[in-house]
């Protein structure tokens, strides 16, 4: 099992980075729409999909959004990170199998503990998908832990 540790507010330095990777599978897309309540036919139905301006089921953009979360808390600056503010522009479509890098970036530090972390999503392709910042209260204490395993879920279609 992997472990995470943290990097606390005084370890950052401004333009420190970190990268989390994921690929955004049929598995993930339905999860994603059962768990937010989202139903879009775009993302769900490829006929409807296709009456619209796509070639094919696209996915969540807030799926890929929530990929920036994921990185905040797992990778820099980790656990015990406090998400306060968001700003997102999404520039392109995510589609199913792409497989989407996040790259945070250290900005500003900021007083509290709050820090401004420069915010990219790009495809395989090297293009950007979102492009925003995040505002978050780094931790002050050293956290080193297990990775949590999270229980197996089955998708019945």
């Amino acid at each position: 099992m992997r472990v995470i540790e943290n990097i606390t507010y005084d370890e950052l330095h401004i333009d420190d980075y970190a990268t989390f990777t994921k690929t955004l599978t049929e598995d993930e897309l339905v999860l994603f729409a059962a768990a937010s309540g989202d139903i879009n036919p775009v993302q769900l139905n490829l006929e409807l999909a296709r009456k619209a301006t796509y070639r094919e089921r696209i996915g969540y953009g807030m799926w890929a959004g929530t990929l920036i979360t994921s990185a905040l808390s797992t990778v820099m600056p980790g656990p015990g990170s406090v998400h306060l503010e968001q700003n997102l522009k999404f520039h392109e479509a995510v589609e199913l199998g792409d497989t989407l890098t996040v790259t945070l970036t250290v900005e500003n530090k900021l007083e509290r503990h709050r820090v401004k972390m420069d915010c990219k999503v790009k495809n395989q392709h090297n293009v950007d998908v979102i492009v925003g910042s995040s505002l978050i209260v780094a931790p002050t204490d050293k956290v080193s832990l297990q990775e949590p395993s999270l229980p197996r879920i089955e998708i019945e279609t």
